[in-house]
């Protein structure tokens, strides 16, 4: 397995606010740096597939990038669905968490954790 940190452009953007956030999270979480964000894809939810984002290992298969001083994992095979997705937090009195804004969703649940292609 590779642990080389892949040079091309990351298929996601993380705002401002998700870098605050993701690096609150992981320091108030003692998560180690053997661990990376996974950002990805998985069957289910109300409109076929859900977003995965999570601390998690390195697996076969994943590529990684480095973005903002955070380790991102993301299964290549998920990249056709997510190339071009921001990823953001919001922190106000009418929506607390992370929104995902993805330009290949042709249609997205009310709550924004899953879509369709």
């Amino acid at each position: 397995m590779s642990t080389a940190v892949e040079t091309m452009p990351a298929p996601v953007t993380l705002t401002e606010g998700a870098v605050k956030e993701l690096h609150k999270l992981k320091d108030q979480q003692e998560i180690g740096n053997d661990f990376g964000l996974r950002i990805g894809v998985e069957g289910g939810g109300c409109s076929g597939m859900s977003y995965v984002l999570g601390f998690d290992q390195k697996k076969d298969g994943d590529q990684e990038f480095l973005i903002e001083g955070l380790r991102v994992l993301m299964n290549k095979a998920h990249g056709m669905y997510l190339m071009g997705m921001e990823i953001n937090f919001q922190d106000g009195l009418n929506a607390r968490g992370f929104t995902f804004a993805n330009p290949n969703a042709a249609s997205t649940c009310g709550c924004g954790t899953s879509f369709s292609v």
